[in-house]
């Protein structure tokens, strides 16, 4: 059997880390402690190195486009940093090259996803791909938030994508991973075939143990005495910071020692302005941090973890919600929005607190922060979750039998040639 495993993310930078990237570079490592060699080959979208290794996994980048007459800088720019539908001449060269895969991994749908799907079938090579982002359960807003820089421009991409297959890229697959279980079963109900399965999101349980808190907490001003709510993700309106801010103000007016730290790349610069005029609205300039995406690698991550009292996970939309397990791993209590994948991986008033509402999110607040024995309980039985179900050993050992049984599928596809048919979605242009 061949070692070579090939994972292709729309790209895959360390300065924008998010969810997709800590999922990919966490498969890589324990596929390599396996005795196999997993490559990332991925677009120059965010970055200017052609080749490099990010944590020991080696990562080579190609050159693309969007194919839209009329797209700005600012244009291409807000579609690297979300939702850009990319085309890749020359990665479609290097995956075909790949002779020796054992398997092809897509981390990403549309063009980039149906380049995968190309390749692997002129060599004869199953693939697979997974749904970080969710298909089924997206919210219209989201997907208009991801159009919007190619509303009114002319695309001169479609014929790339119908000769790729972008459309029927879900039908191709020898197995659609769904990283929430709500997907799954949408997936399920859409899908024409049975190559769906739900695989969780892991976390490095033993790494998110060993934070310093009282390490962050001195380097960022924050005091032992002051309550601090935390929140990591993407500065984009999916995530909802500025309903945790206008949640937080409300939580000030009871507390006024409490303090908040955002943290996460920008992909919005809107939201962005109007996160921070938010804050300035509501007197939080003194109270609110807003920290920039911290490398993989970086201590600072774990130690903001650590340093917190409460974590909070407001999003409008999540398939899964990974940082939620970051903070179970920490042993820190969770307040999330009872949305997507959040709702079947939160269990309510055991691994935490689900919010219907911005009234629930305050009030969830307000209830940990007079309750030291409710954080203590939610967080020990989060930090059990974690342990049992999510530690990345064991999401490992399911993918790798994952990849086994699409090796039997395409196997099986080839002596029947069956053929699948899948409903449209509005994720798949």
């Amino acid at each position: 059997m061949s070692k070579s495993i090939i994972h292709v993310p729309r790209r895959y930078v360390k300065e924008e880390w998010g969810g997709t990237e800590t999922v990919i570079q966490a498969i890589a490592r324990h596929q390599i402690a396996a005795g196999f060699h997993p490559k990332i080959i991925t677009s120059t979208a965010l970055s200017n190195r052609m080749t490099e290794e990010v944590g020991g996994i080696p990562v080579e980048r190609h050159h693309y486009c969007y194919p839209y007459f009329g797209l700005s800088s600012k244009d291409r720019l807000m579609l690297d940093k979300k939702g850009g539908n990319l085309l890749s001449f020359t990665l479609l060269r290097s995956l075909l090259a790949q002779k020796d895969a054992r398997i092809f991994h897509a981390h990403s749908l549309k063009r980039m996803g149906g380049t995968v799907a190309t390749a692997a079938r002129f060599l004869g090579k199953p693939f697979v791909v997974s749904l970080h982002g969710g298909v089924f359960e997206v919210p219209q807003t989201e997907v208009d938030n991801m159009r919007r820089p190619v509303e009114g421009k002319l695309e001169w991409g479609k014929p790339f994508g119908a000769l790729l297959g972008s459309r029927s890229l879900l039908e191709r697959a020898d197995m659609v991973i769904c990283v929430g279980e709500n997907e799954a079963k949408a997936a399920q109900k859409e899908l024409n075939h049975d190559r769906i399965t739900y695989l969780p999101n892991g976390v490095d349980t033993a790494r998110f143990h060993g934070g310093n808190g009282g390490s962050f907490r001195r380097n960022y001003g924050i005091k032992d005495s002051e309550f601090l709510v935390l929140n990591v993700g993407r500065i984009d309106a999916q995530k909802n910071q500025l309903g945790l801010v206008r949640a937080f103000a409300e939580l000030v007016k009871q507390v006024p020692s409490a303090r908040l730290v955002l943290i996460g790349p920008e992909t919005q610069q809107g939201y962005l302005f109007a996160l921070r005029a938010c804050i300035s609205e509501n007197g939080l300039n003194n109270t609110v941090m807003i920290l920039p995406g911290l490398p993989p690698d970086s201590p600072d991550l774990t130690n903001a973890y650590a340093a917190c009292d409460v974590f909070a996970l407001p999003s409008t939309h999540e398939p899964f919600g990974i940082a939620a397990l970051e903070a179970w791993s920490s042993e820190k209590p969770v307040v999330a929005a009872a949305v997507g994948g959040l709702k079947s991986l939160v269990s309510h008033g055991e691994t935490g607190l689900l919010a219907n509402s911005a009234t629930d999110l305050i009030n969830h607040l307000i209830s940990l922060q007079r309750s030291p024995e409710l954080r203590q309980k939610l967080a020990a039985r989060g930090r059990d979750e974690a342990r049992s179900c999510y530690d990345w050993s064991i999401i490992q050992d399911r993918l790798e039998s994952i990849y086994q049984h699409a090796e039997v599928s395409r196997t099986g596809k080839q002596k029947s040639k069956a053929t699948y048919k899948v409903s449209p979605s509005p994720l798949h242009v």
